[in-house]
Formats: structure tokens, C-alpha cells, sequence
């Protein structure tokens, strides 16, 4: 909890109170997935004075997955859908995070889960080492505690993808992309940043059970 709250760097000030550094961004990542549904029925089209409505019946046409990363300071996301989220997966993820997205900054510091697969050793065991060792120093992770995945602003941004693009039924990967790139592109263009004002003292009172104060 501290790690992510507390002061833990050389200006003295919590990761997510240091003012923005572009050579030393600070990055959210989180994953989930989604359903692929499909109508049985075809809905009927919206109209003056009456909603679009369609059928409460539909089909299930599998999942997929979403690695979403996010730079709260700067106004940045981007969402990767996958089929699975596999110890190769998240590693692909991560070398697409220094080589395309972060290419000329030394190290990005990334906040993220306990997930089993968040481990600079899915790193090692997709790539060869020196590849892996190459990918390896330009992160440095940041975790947060187990229960207490609140603490990581993407869970946000993903409230935002999940209350719009999300909510509706998409049958295919396709459809599910094409919804989902329009919104970051469009918040994106935006520079939509998240304004965070949750800092150790409040960790400590509201989130007791995870981090006890001593009498």
C-alpha cells in the first residue's frame, strides 16, 4: 500500500503525488475480461420517443480478455484485447509497453496487481534472457496489496470503458475493438485525467483491515 502512497522516491513525495516526470512515467495496468454476446432477435430501432429495444434472449459467442494501461498524469490509455491472458500474453504486453508506447524513456514505472502472471518472470520465461533482461530494466513495478487493487487507477478507467462501450452487446472481436478504440480515441484526444486524491492517511483509516493502525 505504502509503495504506491507513500513517499517512496527521491523527491520525497507519494508515486502518485509526484509532479509529472515524461522520462519516468507512471503507468496503471489492469486486466479483465468481457463476454461476446449476440442477438437471437433482431432489435428494434430507436425512434422519436422510444428507445432502441431489443430482446432479453442472446448468444454466447465466448470471451475475451482486456490488458488495459493507463497514464492518469498525461491523459493516456490503451486497451489490448486478447484471447487469453496468459504468462505470454502479459509479457507480450509489456515488451508493447517500452518498445512501442514508452520508446525513448528510460524506465516506466508500472502499478499493478498480485495476479500470478504479474511477475518480471513471465518476462524471463517468454523471451530469451537477454531480451528478457533488456525488457526487464526499462520496468519497475509497483504493487498493490492483495485486496486492495482499489489503490490502482485503472480499475478506473476501466469503470469508464465498462459504464459505456462495454455495457451493450457486441458479438465479435471486431465489433468489440472497433467500440473500444473509439472511446480511447476519443478520451485520448481528450487528455481526460483522473483526479486522485486518495493518500496514506485516508489508506489507513478506510482501508483498516488491510493496513491496522497501531493503537
Amino acid at each position: 500500500m505504502e509503495d504506491v502512497l507513500d513517499p517512496v522516491s527521491s523527491t520525497g513525495q507519494a508515486l502518485y503525488a509526484e509532479p509529472y516526470d515524461p522520462q519516468r512515467p507512471v503507468v496503471c495496468f489492469d486486466e479483465t475480461s468481457t463476454q461476446l454476446l449476440a442477438d437471437v432477435r433482431e432489435p428494434i430501432p430507436a425512434k422519436p420517443g422510444r428507445p432502441r429495444r431489443e430482446d432479453y434472449e442472446y448468444r454466447r459467442e465466448g470471451t475475451r480478455n482486456l490488458f488495459l494501461f493507463c497514464e492518469p498524469k498525461a491523459g493516456w490509455r490503451h486497451v489490448a484485447v486478447t484471447e487469453r491472458r496468459t504468462t505470454e500474453d502479459f509479457a507480450c504486453q509489456m515488451r508493447w509497453l517500452v518498445d512501442q508506447a514508452y520508446p525513448e524513456v528510460p524506465v516506466v514505472r508500472l502499478v499493478l496487481d498480485n495476479l500470478n502472471t504479474h511477475r518480471v518472470a513471465s518476462v524471463y520465461q517468454t523471451f530469451p534472457a537477454p531480451e528478457a533482461r533488456r525488457i526487464a530494466k526499462r520496468l519497475e513495478f509497483h504493487y498493490t496489496p492483495k485486496h486492495g487493487s482499489r489503490l490502482n487507477m485503472a480499475e478506473i478507467e476501466f469503470s469508464v470503458f465498462s459504464r459505456s462501450c462495454l455495457r451493450q452487446r457486441l458479438p465479435d472481436e471486431e465489433s468489440l475493438c472497433r467500440e473500444i478504440q473509439a472511446l480511447e480515441r476519443e478520451r485520448n484526444e481528450a487528455k481526460a485525467r483522473i483526479n486522485w486524491r486518495f493518500n496514506i492517511l485516508d489508506a489507513r483509516t478506510k482501508l483498516h483491515q488491510l493496513y491496522p493502525i497501531n493503537s
